[in-house]
């Protein structure tokens, strides 16, 4: 019996394994190129949405110590299965939004589209985009804010927001200019997006760029102000399958 189950179910078994370490270590390089404008090693870096934590490995890859903020029980359990371990990375099982407090998480059985905004779930079904998804479940989530989470951890280099049309609350949070960014754009709620832009323009004097997908690239060779940022979102409007995400990086403070 031994003997059939090496022949039979290991091979297929040991290739999954492989397969899936192969997938993370591309992915890491693909990340790496990016992120590595915007840290470097012993650099602090919060993961707002950290879902299953292909963020966190990335930054982690780069040197720089992580604080992931992810809500979703599923994931957490990911999280500290992966990196609870890991002296580098802390763990926040709650979501961020602009107070403390508690939330209800609209949760769909595709864990990345789980999501504390009734707008997201509403216009995304509307688009046609993701039509097909359910967000069936809940859960009630603890909320803390960027400001509470630098006044915990330390000031980060780069914050990271991926949480799904909440963008705009867990900036709400944050009450001081911090060194870089990135949010998700959303084209069917252009609202959240340029409230982001907005939010970052009165806490001090920042630059912005975009990628599209996950492609990883930033498309623009020269950064843009926040008023050509937002006519970026405003041309794409609706467009459902230009989504992707915003950077920023300070060039001042007021």
């Amino acid at each position: 019996m031994k003997a059939w189950i090496y022949r039979n179910l290991l091979p297929p078994l040991l290739v999954r394994v492989l397969t899936r370490g192969q997938r993370r270590r591309e992915e890491v390089e693909n990340f790496r190129g990016l992120y590595s404008q915007f840290v470097s090693q012993g650099d602090l870096c919060f993961d707002i949405g950290a879902n299953l934590g292909n963020r966190v490995r990335c930054f982690r890859a780069l040197g720089c110590r992580v604080i992931a903020v992810e809500p979703q029980s599923r994931c957490v359990r990911q999280l500290q299965r992966e990196f609870g371990a890991d002296p580098q990375v802390t763990i926040e099982p709650m979501a961020a939004g602009a107070s403390p407090g508690t939330a209800t998480l609209r949760t769909s059985p595709m864990h990345v589209l789980s999501t504390i905004s009734p707008e997201f779930v509403e216009k995304t079904r509307q688009s046609g985009r993701f039509a097909a998804v359910s967000w069936t479940g809940t859960e009630e989530v603890g909320v803390t804010t960027l400001d509470a989470l630098v006044a915990k951890h330390g000031e980060p280099r780069f914050v990271k927001i991926d949480v799904e049309g909440f963008e705009s609350e867990v900036l709400a949070g944050l009450s001081k200019p911090l060194s870089a960014f990135s949010f998700e754009w959303t084209p069917e709620i252009p609202g959240n997006a340029v409230s982001c832009i907005r939010k970052l323009e009165a806490l001090g004097s920042y630059e912005f760029n975009y990628s599209w997908g996950e492609s990883m690239r930033l498309s623009r060779a020269q950064w843009l102000s926040a008023d050509a940022m937002i006519r970026v979102v405003e041309e794409f409007v609706g467009e459902s399958q230009n989504f992707g995400d915003i950077y920023a990086r300070l060039v001042s403070t007021p």
